[in-house]
């Protein structure tokens, strides 16, 4: 698309950000305010216990970093007011049905306005937790699209993935899902969405009948996350997870015509 077809699709529009701390959604959101500042709306969903604690981390964590300071210069004394008639931070996260937004007003409010999606939320720690890598990176892409499947207006789903997900393979590799079928067409009963959640609650009841410390507990499952990782052909927890978000979002798109996805960007 040309700049100006760009620009002028998202004149009006209403778009929420997940992941908006991270490096790409931040420097997302500076790009849309700065260069289309005729945006309608821009929801930053916050992992926050209420809106002021969403509001005081949009401040500190996006829109006080250096990133912004063309943006204030541009805007002057302006600039406050524009970001509050801009943008909109919402406590909530990934990891929830409803994307944690427990507001019923906001709630309908963003499913009736919301036009864009971009899903920029994850762990990108190669190491984490298995329990919290799948349930950010893997089950949180299940939460997204649940949201925006309630979403009236919704024209565009973007997550935001690794290219990683294909392994340590060698060679070209096409910008598909090919790598990834190739994995996993070996194994047998690949059911990610029960069998992997369940091997984690098991693991986690295991250790706490165990009484095991919360240290014992953080080493266990990052020590499971890369076991786990290796027996399916990944190198690591995070794009193990990673690839698992993308085989469930690959079947959403082969099963709906109803939501416009573009699934991997390199990170």
């Amino acid at each position: 698309m040309e700049l100006e077809s760009i620009l002028g699709y998202l004149q009006n529009k209403t778009i929420i950000v997940t992941g908006a701390t991270g490096f790409l959604g931040m420097v997302f959101v500076e790009k849309i305010l700065r260069v289309q500042p005729d945006v309608k709306r821009l929801y930053l969903l916050l992992r926050a216990s209420d809106t002021k604690s969403a509001t005081d981390r949009m401040h500190d964590q996006i829109i006080g970093k250096e990133l912004f300071r063309v943006l204030k210069e541009n805007w002057g004394t302006d600039f406050d007011s524009f970001i509050a008639e801009k943008v909109v931070a919402v406590p909530g996260d990934v990891t929830f049905d409803d994307l944690g937004v427990k507001e019923l007003k906001l709630r309908e409010e963003m499913y009736n306005g919301i036009e864009i999606i971009l899903n920029s939320a994850g762990t990108t720690n190669f190491d984490e937790r298995y329990d919290i890598a799948l349930s950010v990176n893997t089950f949180g892409v299940q939460h997204v699209l649940s949201f925006a499947k309630k979403c009236l207006k919704l024209e565009m789903l973007l997550h935001v993935s690794t290219a990683y997900v294909c392994g340590e393979g060698a060679g070209l590799i096409l910008e598909d899902s090919s790598c990834m079928d190739d994995m996993v067409k070996g194994k047998t009963k690949f059911d990610f969405k029960v069998q992997e959640k369940n091997l984690v609650e098991e693991k986690l009841n295991q250790l706490k009948a165990e009484d095991a410390t919360e240290e014992v507990i953080t080493t266990t499952m990052k020590d499971f996350g890369i076991e786990r990782a290796k027996l399916y052909g990944w190198p690591n927890t995070y794009v193990f997870t990673k690839a698992m978000g993308e085989i469930l979002l690959g079947h959403v798109r082969i099963h709906t015509n109803d939501i416009s996805t573009s699934q991997r960007i390199t990170t």
